[in-house]
């Protein structure tokens, strides 16, 4: 998700490749099209598909949109152009591939996308099933890459020439900036641990070599950890002092409170159970979350109206 200039909500759906405007005051849903490049792999059971998306920093002025997605071989960002004044359902025009060659599998596919406080375009990336990748500079999976809005790579990363911002991810989806500009992002661990990781630039955060903490030289650990069964992270957001995490597999939300980089709280749940796999979160403001479910992604039951997206007030 990701919220426009006026106010409304962009959403993706994956495997229908849709983009769906929000208007969070009447409720009202406007079909914008769909990426037609965008391949899903739902069929084998594979989380693919159309996945983050970020609005332009000069939206108002530019009518730019960027979305990450797979095709039959690889996963990309490409930016699109809303055109607003063409009939509903075709107002995405001018699709262009920015940066091509991320990892493709069945699973581990990443797939945030967010503008930083910097106005560059960051994207997180997994290890396509392949951990070795994590670990090597020069393979885009298992990544936080940083780039401009053209896919080049950024100033000031810490590898000359390339758009790596940090190594040692298995699968990153949700990515957040607090007040001070601080970085986080969810990420996915395999039987032990999920994360919750202060990305800092050029950091190695251990996969495969580690899970969880206790890294040791070289590698950072995470700021808090969850057992897989109670967790399995997508997005985050950051509200009222806290993060707040989107739980599939533990069909929860995640409060998780925070004094500046510490944790100064064991982390809470809420919803638990009450509305299967959550996916999505975004900070409509410091007390407001608009939250999205996910039980229409092949891995599990949907119920009546799913999905959905849910407002939720936090303090």
């Amino acid at each position: 998700m990701v919220r426009l200039p006026g106010g409304d909500v962009l959403v993706t759906s994956r495997d229908t490749a849709a983009i769906t405007r929000i208007n969070l005051s009447s409720g009202a849903e406007t079909a914008l099209g769909t990426v037609s490049q965008s391949v899903s792999n739902v069929s084998s059971g594979g989380e693919a598909g159309l996945l983050g998306i970020a609005a332009s920093p000069d939206f108002a002025s530019d009518r730019l949109l960027f979305v990450y997605h797979s095709t039959g071989s690889d996963n990309r960002v490409a930016r699109l152009r809303y055109e607003e004044s063409a009939p509903a359902g075709s107002q995405l025009s001018g699709y262009t591939a920015v940066l091509t060659g991320i990892p493709h599998a069945v699973h581990h596919n990443g797939g945030g996308l967010a503008f930083g406080p910097d106005a560059m375009l960051y994207a997180s990336t997994g290890d396509a099933s392949q951990s070795s990748r994590s670990q090597d500079r020069n393979d885009l999976g298992g990544k936080i890459l940083r780039m401009t809005p053209s896919g080049q790579p950024a100033s000031g990363n810490p590898f000359s020439g390339s758009v790596v911002w940090t190594l040692g991810h298995r699968n990153v989806q949700g990515m957040a900036w607090d007040a001070q500009g601080r970085m986080w992002a969810s990420e996915f661990g395999d039987h032990q641990a999920d994360e919750l990781n202060l990305i800092e630039k050029g950091r190695n955060y251990g996969w495969p070599d580690v899970e969880g903490t206790g890294g040791g030289s070289g590698l950072t650990d995470p700021v808090a950890t969850w057992g897989t069964d109670v967790d399995s992270p997508s997005g985050i957001a950051i509200a009222g002092g806290s993060v707040w995490m989107a739980a599939l597999r533990g069909a929860r939300l995640w409060r998780v409170p925070l004094a500046g980089t510490k944790l100064v709280a064991d982390p809470a749940s809420f919803l638990q159970g009450s509305h299967g796999r959550l996916r999505s979160v975004l900070a409509l403001d410091d007390h407001t979350l608009l939250v999205g479910t996910s039980n229409t992604d092949g891995r599990s039951q949907p119920g009546s109206g799913d999905d959905r997206l849910l407002e939720l007030k936090v303090t």
